[in-house]
Order: C-alpha cells, then sequence, then structure tokens
C-alpha cells in the first residue's frame, strides 16, 4: 500500500504520542498504586485510577494499537516482514487485551470499593502498571534497535527462485552468474 511521505510520518507521529501518551498514563498508574500501598487516602487513590483507565488508559491502549497496524501496513516495515515487528504487535496485542478485559474492571471496582480495598487489591494497582511500563520500554528498545532481521519467506517463493526465476534486487555477476545486491533496510 502506498502512502504520501507526509501521511505516513503523520501517522507514524500519531503512533508515537500515543504511546507515549499510554507510558505516562501508566506511569501515573504506579505512582497512584505506589502512593495508595504507601498509606495514601484509599478513597482519593482508587476513584483516581479507575478514571484515569477508564478515561485515559484504555483510550490510548485502544489508539496505539489501531494507529500501530495502520502504521505498519504503509511503512516500509510492514506488519509481518520483520520479527521486531512481530513482537510488538503480539505484545501490544496481549497488553490491550489485557487493559479491557482485566484492568480496566479491576480497577473500576477498586474506584467503587476506595476505602474497603485490602490489601492484595492495593498490589493490583502496583504490579500491572510495573509490568506494563516495562513492556512499553522493551518496546521502545525494538522500534529503536530493530533487531532480529527478517522473517524468512516461504519455501514457495525460495524454490521459484531457484529454478531461475530471477530475486528481487539480483543483478547479473561474472559469466552470468547471479548475485545478491545489499539491499539496506529502511530507517524509521
Amino acid at each position: 500500500m502506498k502512502v504520501a511521505p507526509f501521511w505516513r510520518k503523520a501517522l507514524l507521529t500519531t503512533h508515537i504520542v500515543t504511546a507515549v501518551g499510554w507510558l505516562g498514563a501508566d506511569v501515573v498508574l504506579l505512582a497512584l498504586g505506589i502512593a495508595g500501598l504507601a498509606g495514601a487516602d484509599p478513597g482519593v487513590v482508587y476513584p483516581a485510577a479507575g478514571l484515569i483507565v477508564t478515561a485515559l488508559f484504555a483510550p490510548l491502549a485502544v489508539l496505539v494499537w489501531v494507529v500501530g497496524v495502520l502504521d505498519a501496513l504503509v511503512s516500509p516495515w510492514r506488519l509481518f516482514r520483520y520479527r521486531w515487528v512481530m513482537v510488538k504487535l503480539i505484545v501490544t496485542t496481549v497488553m490491550l487485551g489485557l487493559v479491557l478485559f482485566l484492568l480496566l474492571p479491576n480497577l473500576r471496582a477498586l474506584g467503587e470499593l476506595g476505602a474497603a480495598t485490602t490489601g492484595r487489591d492495593r498490589l493490583d494497582l502496583v504490579i500491572p502498571p510495573a509490568v506494563s511500563t516495562s513492556l512499553l520500554v522493551a518496546m521502545t528498545v525494538l522500534s529503536t534497535y530493530k533487531p532480529w532481521g527478517r522473517i524468512s519467506r516461504p519455501a514457495g517463493n525460495r524454490a521459484s527462485r531457484a529454478a531461475g526465476s530471477p530475486t528481487p534486487g539480483a543483478r547479473s555477476g561474472p559469466a552470468g552468474t547471479r548475485t545478491e545486491t545489499a539491499v539496506r533496510a529502511p530507517t524509521g
């Protein structure tokens, strides 16, 4: 799918901004969870956390996933071409499911409990944001370093190339042999 560079950069910028927003909301939830464990008023901490998850965290998680998939589809990296993109897609999809189906209902319930929360309930506002923050930082590292290379092509493509069809990027070498040219991976 071809998209003008302006729109691709706009989509990438939107993905970065929403991901940073998700990370920021995650850090705020972690700070509220730590404050709750440290003895802050649960009647204030947990309703605030419930509001942040409902109004900010969950919508940002959905937006990051949607914009990330769209960005991958129109970028040179594609969605299923590189391992690091696949890992980010899988991790983000799992995190989105956990946010929508576990964290959101749990924090809404904690918000309603307020001062009646137990010690176990209070850990539910510390552990998930700590894990999520770590995963978001790890995905940022993946986006920066882009490790692991391309996903190998299906055997059918290799068989047709072995039968004599030219390889993309191949050129004639000495004595009519084909040699691979170095193909630079797209940046950003």
